[in-house]
């Protein structure tokens, strides 16, 4: 029961954190990009259905609340936050992310398995981190074309 609260809470505190304190124009300006891999990482949790990379307990229903409460909880809060502080400069973005995807795929993915979470079946942390942090950089990049679009005049991204 407490680990059902927490998920639902956790997302509520982390946006209200967004809400209250991230600048509006960070984020209209992130929030494409964030919708975006947020989009990607749950077709990786659809995936996982057929291809069993991870288990979590109670099945379907369960990996999929768990999914949504972290994607669109502490994933995409995080994103926008780093987008916000380090935009522009590539090399402290691909720093940061090179530090929070570490955390992340090692010690945090060793704790959610031994509290039960999820169970890694296909992936390793390995894995993990080379997919979180591909996704980092191609978020970035997808945020580099999202604004040369909008600075040609396109009209439908402004």
């Amino acid at each position: 029961m407490i680990a059902i609260f927490s998920r639902i809470l956790t997302p509520i505190v982390l946006w209200s954190i967004v809400i209250f304190y991230l600048p509006k124009q960070s984020l209209k300006k992130f929030l494409p990009v964030t919708l975006f891999c947020s989009c990607i990482l749950l077709i990786e949790t659809l995936l996982n259905i057929i291809f069993k990379w991870w288990k979590v307990k109670g099945g379907t229903k369960y990996m999929v609340f768990d999914a949504v409460a972290f994607i669109f909880g502490p994933f995409f809060t995080t994103n926008l936050w780093v987008f916000h502080f380090t935009y522009g400069k590539f090399s402290l973005y691909a720093f940061c992310n090179l530090i929070i995807d570490f955390i992340f795929a090692y010690p945090l993915n060793a704790a959610f398995q031994k509290m039960g979470h999820y169970k890694l079946k296909k992936f390793n942390s390995k894995v993990i981190f080379l997919i979180a942090y591909s996704l980092a950089l191609m978020n970035y990049g997808f945020q580099k074309w999202l604004e040369s679009a909008r600075d040609k005049g396109t009209g439908s991204l402004s």
